[in-house]
């Protein structure tokens, strides 16, 4: 990043000064006059590296001071709303760098800067965003935009057009259900050695039933627990629907696990088995869910001149399983970062000078050719691919604002662990056909309904507080 900034810097101003480009500001405006931007984010070094030496290249009357949050995390901070609070109030910063809860809440609060009204004042250009950014950020914040993101994080369905093709089955399409995935993946062969054999689909780590089910009741936006109001809401007709579709994939012997690659050793292992121990690069796997990094382990697999005639080559993308309920709607799509103005802000229409050039055409020119790992540009011009494959996949369907773990922090710290365990115990039973899922559910919503009313323990003096109630399971949030 470091080198690439020594050519991107020149490149973007001398583009300018061709262009003749304006992020929102007044062409009249006195261009000498020194103005500060105090800037909330992790870290100093981190933020120039991603927005602000371009952006000090292009302003250089504009001296950016950054404020780190990291130190709201230290300690034992509980109640995080509280303690985002207080770092506000005591650094005052003019943009802030927000979570889509903490963006939902400070927006509702009247604490941020609404923006629709400078968007329309300085003709923001809208279109080219990723179709549903401005509408999720809208619906966040109670029919007004208070923020705007940069960058956005996306996960897509891969699949090998070869393998479809050989076994005579009908290529993907976006917007298909959950069942519709299973059930082209079930049309696969399932006999063969567990090194060899191919595989319909790739699902998460290991063959948990309430892993598996939870990806299904997520795009359906069932949760199994209101952590606001402490109750258990598992034994219902939408997961017991979910778990019984659980029980059907798993039992097909279609889907393939990341567990599996563990099941032996790996210390004789070598580069080659490791590019490869993927089925889906080395062309055993007809389809799995990934992110754009995804495509650059392919990229590593294939320039490898000992494997590349075993890794995949004939691949494209749609758009990840739906609910359907919800069919138009992604929750293994987000966004990280969302910056906003804070309202008693002095500096508004500097802070919004920044915000308009992170989300401006230039910005997304440089950072589709930066090959980082901060998520895609929000404009849809830099989301290609050289080789025609359907990109759009990324962005074809809209954010859902459901959110997996709101809540969570209000929840007694051993919950998450201990829930995962007694449903762990159940449903492997469930599973080895020793119990039904009836009566798995009917124990799970009253043991869980004890441990929601759990009160944490008091620590004593001096002692350290380190065990954690994070969420920190691999379903696929948007929040």
């Amino acid at each position: 990043m470091k080198v690439l900034s020594k050519f991107v810097i020149p490149i973007v101003i001398i583009a300018l000064m061709v262009t003749g480009c304006s992020f929102g500001g007044d062409k009249n405006e006195k261009e000498t006059e020194q103005t500060a931007l105090k800037v909330m984010y992790y870290d100093e070094g981190s933020f120039f590296q991603e927005y602000g030496m371009v952006f000090s290249a292009l302003f250089p009357n504009v001296e950016i001071d950054v404020v780190e949050n990291q130190k709201m995390y230290q300690g034992d901070n509980k109640d995080m709303d509280a303690a985002l609070a207080k770092f506000i109030e005591e650094e005052q910063p003019d943009i802030l760098m927000l979570d889509t809860e903490q963006y939902k809440k400070l927006a509702l609060d009247g604490k941020l800067y609404d923006l629709d009204a400078i968007m329309e004042k300085e003709k923001y250009e809208a279109e080219g965003l990723i179709p549903g950014m401005l509408d999720y950020l809208r619906e966040l914040g109670g029919g007004q935009v208070f923020g705007m993101t940069p960058s956005f994080y996306s996960q897509v369905l891969f699949y090998n057009k070869d393998l479809f093709e050989k076994y005579q089955i009908e290529l993907p399409k976006d917007r298909m259900s959950w069942n519709e995935t299973i059930q082209l993946a079930r049309r696969f062969p399932t006999e063969g050695d567990v090194k060899e054999r191919v595989y319909g689909l790739k699902m998460g780590y290991g063959e948990d039933l309430f892993e598996v089910a939870s990806m299904f009741a997520a795009s359906e936006n069932v949760n199994y627990v209101n952590a606001a109001q402490k109750q258990m809401t598992i034994n219902t007709d939408s997961w017991k629907m979910a778990f019984q579709q659980a029980i059907d994939a798993v039992d097909s012997n279609a889907l393939f696990f990341e567990s599996m690659n563990n099941q032996e050793s790996n210390m004789s292992q070598t580069y080659e088995d490791y590019l490869l121990r993927d089925p889906f690069i080395s062309g055993r796997l007809a389809m799995t869910i990934s992110d754009t990094n995804y495509i650059n382990q392919i990229k590593q697999a294939s320039e490898y001149e000992k494997v590349k005639d075993k890794v995949v080559k004939n691949w494209d993308i749609v758009t990840v399983p739906v609910g359907e309920q919800n069919p138009d709607q992604s929750n293994m799509m987000s966004f990280n970062n969302i910056f906003a103005i804070r309202t008693d802000s002095p500096n508004k229409d500097v802070a919004w000078k920044f915000l308009s050039y992170v989300t401006s055409d230039d910005f997304a020119r440089v950072k589709a050719k930066s090959n980082n790992y901060n998520g895609m540009p929000v404009r849809t011009k830099y989301i290609t691919d050289t080789e025609g494959r359907n990109f759009a996949a990324f962005y074809n369907l809209k954010p859902s604002t459901f959110n997996s773990y709101k809540d969570f922090d209000k929840l007694p710290q051993s919950f998450w662990g201990d829930f995962r365990g007694a449903a762990k115990t159940e449903l492997d039973k469930v599973k080895k056909k020793e119990q039904e899922l009836d009566a798995a559910l009917d124990i799970l919503q009253v043991k869980g309904q004890e441990m929601l009313l759990k009160e944490d323990p008091v620590p004593t003096e001096g002692a350290a507080t380190s065990e954690s109630g994070g969420a920190s399971s691999s379903v696929v949030t948007t929040e």
